[in-house]
């Protein structure tokens, strides 16, 4: 009982800042579950050395970005289909998967590599080598979990669901970007 307290608590602060400031909350808690993907990325990778640069490129991603354009898109997914027309669960799914993800996948690959110093060449060569595994990827395995989002969780809460699934993204993306640097490097 004692424990669940301050759990409450700290669900409370977070859905009252949620409801005061949806972008400033959804955006800090997208770069503390970057920053946490990243980091258990690097520690199941068995690296010595935890690159300090590589937490700064996705905590950055996910401060500027990741809470802001979900939220973005989200709101409007909201009023470009409404809960009263038929199928609206799969219409924002189809919306989901086949625009926004495609897209929000590539800015996602090129803008972290460009955060982590990498030219505009170099990011582009990043890209082109990922983006397709990962898009299919993302369709094969999180089209399920998005579904459940658009059916089951209340619209104030779909971009908290997408970054807890994005914790264990980060950490796959993490993993095939650094699997790709070291192929490359061979």
């Amino acid at each position: 009982m004692s424990l669940s307290k301050p759990i409450i608590q700290a669900l409370s602060f977070y859905f009252m800042e949620l409801n005061e400031h949806p972008i400033r909350t959804k955006a800090i808690s997208c770069c503390l579950v970057a920053l946490a993907g990243n980091y258990v990325s690097q520690r199941i990778a068995g690296g010595k050395v935890i690159s300090f640069h590589n937490l700064a490129a996705y905590g950055a991603f996910g401060l500027l970005f990741g809470g802001s354009i979900p939220h973005y898109f989200y709101t409007f997914l909201e009023w470009a289909v409404s809960e009263e027309a038929s199928f609206a669960v799969i219409k924002r799914l189809i919306l989901e998967r086949l625009v926004y993800s495609p897209l929000y996948q590539a800015f996602a690959l090129y803008t972290l590599a460009r955060f982590e110093g990498k030219d505009h060449e170099t990011a582009l060569q990043q890209l082109k080598g990922l983006y397709w595994v990962v898009l299919t990827t993302s369709w094969k395995y999180l089209t399920i979990l998005q579904f459940l989002n658009f059916s089951a969780v209340p619209p104030m809460l779909r971009v908290l669901v997408v970054n807890l699934i994005g914790f264990f993204w980060t950490i796959y993306l993490a993993n095939q970007r650094r699997q790709q640097s070291v192929t490359k490097s061979k």
